[in-house]
């Protein structure tokens, strides 16, 4: 008796690893269409700006400083020389350092301002993979899955969009140009 209900769980097994249901999507189909993503773009854009003026600012007085020693420092007395050498050596260092603090900074922003979108579009996924019966929904664009049997899986991508209330014919927005700085 026992040998038979084995058996029979041997064969029932199989039969409901047939029955699950795998769906895939690819996010970067959805991400850019999404109007999160492009008024994130555009914000970035916008802190981008900021920084390279900045930097750009840095380094035309880095510059500026720079000739002036050069047309000065044969004038000028050994211990001016190396004080203005100083000073040269601390300004092109705090520029390097405020480089790699804004490449940070934007780094940073960009990634706060993509987790809502990220967290919305897991939301649809979960949505759309509970209502639809899915085992698992995987992106394409996210997962390292080198194969798709199409007949196995379902591609969920529309189906997310839909969630989501962005039009199947979306194309991405261009991010708005960022505002022009009013003249001083």
């Amino acid at each position: 008796m026992l040998k038979k209900i084995a058996l029979l769980l041997l064969m029932i097994a199989p039969l409901s690893v047939f029955a699950q249901k795998f769906g895939h999507f690819k996010s970067m189909d959805i991400i850019p269409v999404m109007p999160e993503w492009s008024k994130a773009q555009t914000d970035i854009q916008a802190m981008q700006k900021q920084y390279e003026d900045e930097i750009k600012r840095a380094s035309d007085e880095f510059n500026k400083k720079f000739a002036e020693y050069q047309q000065e420092a044969s004038k000028l007395p050994q211990n001016i020389q190396e004080r203005r050498q100083k000073e040269l050596q601390e300004m092109q260092e705090k520029g390097m350092q405020f480089q790699q603090e804004a490449q940070q900074q934007l780094q940073k922003a960009y990634a706060d301002m993509m987790e809502p979108i990220y967290e919305k579009l897991e939301k649809a996924v979960k949505s759309v993979g509970q209502s639809g019966g899915y085992t698992y929904v995987f992106d394409l664009n996210r997962t390292d899955i080198p194969y798709i049997n199409e007949s196995q899986s379902t591609d969920v991508t529309n189906a997310i969009k839909t969630q989501l209330g962005i039009s199947l014919t979306a194309v991405p927005a261009a991010p708005a140009a960022p505002a022009a700085a009013p003249a001083k």
